[in-house]
């Protein structure tokens, strides 16, 4: 790509400030804001990912700045906030995207590791937010915008110290955007998505022999991407980002405890005991290679007709069971 395929549109100029940018969907992210035009600051913890996100920002043709941030410490997102500031003399738009994750059995995950998936990811995002909203005030303007993904709203059984961040951060959003209701031109997004196709599950922690791989039914990370610059543009207190997440919210919503035992049963069908597959990951150190957008996926990805197809029985399936539980219950109030 170059110069000439950059949007010359609402965004184009604006400072945009991306946490976790330097793989998946942070890398994505990036890469769409710099198409728009913007001034791309990257925060992320290793050198070499952030050399190689500037890079790919350079070359799209918009000017791009890294900072070497772990997130979980306040002093450094603070440095972060500064130096975007140096950048360009305001912030625009600030993403709150970086997370960790760690998967196994609650017990068997060394408590520093679910330490430091509660520090960088809900901590993160509180620092993000401590960060930039001052700056927002003294602008009378910004965008916050917050990849909370739909682990939000239902848990993740086996990554039980990430499901604490997600509510924990949807908490944050939601009071958050209480306290800024007299701030018109303050906004505080919150995105719930679905699964992502991205590098995620090849950086995770893993432990009990849980090795997840990314499902089928995954949303292209660009995808989300788009979004985030949608949601800049135009933005909306909660975006549920896909069709996978909306369903998902829906399922958990009339039957929590199905949904929640199955899945469990689901990921201990894939628990290979071997003390040997245990690893921190990115949890505690910077990730390694690859610095890219897409993760490893379980299975090979259905063509887009056969993903409608699945999105449609499932919906109907959906249906079914809600209109099923109308049904008793209606029979239960009736007797």
């Amino acid at each position: 790509m170059k110069d000439k395929d950059i949007s010359y549109g609402a965004l184009h100029g604006k400072t945009v400030v991306i946490t976790g940018g330097t793989s998946g969907i942070g890398r994505a992210a990036a890469e769409a804001f710099a198409l728009e035009g913007c001034n791309v600051v990257i925060g992320a913890r290793g050198k070499q990912g952030l050399d190689e996100t500037v890079s790919l920002c350079h070359d799209l043709g918009v000017v791009a700045l890294g900072v070497q941030t772990d997130v979980s410490d306040a002093s450094q997102v603070q440095n972060l906030a500064e130096k975007a500031l140096q950048f360009n003399g305001r912030i625009d738009v600030w993403v709150n995207n970086a997370g960790v994750m760690a998967s196994g059995k609650f017990e068997e995950i060394p408590i520093e590791t679910t330490d430091q998936v509660i520090k960088t990811n809900l901590l993160g995002f509180v620092h993000g937010a401590h960060a930039v909203i001052p700056i927002f005030k003294k602008q009378g303007e910004g965008v916050l915008i917050n990849n909370v993904s739909i682990g939000g709203w239902m848990p993740a059984p086996y990554s039980t110290a990430y499901s604490t961040t997600k509510f924990g951060i949807r908490g944050m959003v939601e009071g958050l955007q209480g306290e800024l209701s007299n701030e018109p031109n303050i906004h505080i997004v919150g995105l719930y998505a679905g699964i992502q196709r991205s590098t995620g599950n090849m950086h995770s922690a893993k432990y009990s022999g849980l090795n997840f791989k990314i499902p089928p039914f995954s949303v292209d990370p660009r995808q989300l991407a788009a979004q985030m610059v949608e949601a800049a543009k135009n933005p909306q207190k909660s975006i549920i980002t896909d069709g996978y997440a909306k369903m998902a919210k829906i399922m958990y919503s009339f039957f929590p405890e199905t949904i929640i035992n199955t899945a469990s049963a689901l990921l201990r069908l894939n628990m290979k005991p071997d003390a040997n597959t245990n690893t921190d990951g990115n949890v505690r150190r910077p990730s390694k290679d690859p610095h890219r957008i897409y993760g490893e996926m379980a299975v090979k990805l259905p063509s887009k007709k056969t993903q409608t197809l699945m999105m449609t029985v499932v919906g109907v399936a959906l249906g079914f069971l809600l209109v099923n539980a109308a049904t008793k219950n209606k029979v239960q109030q009736e007797e």
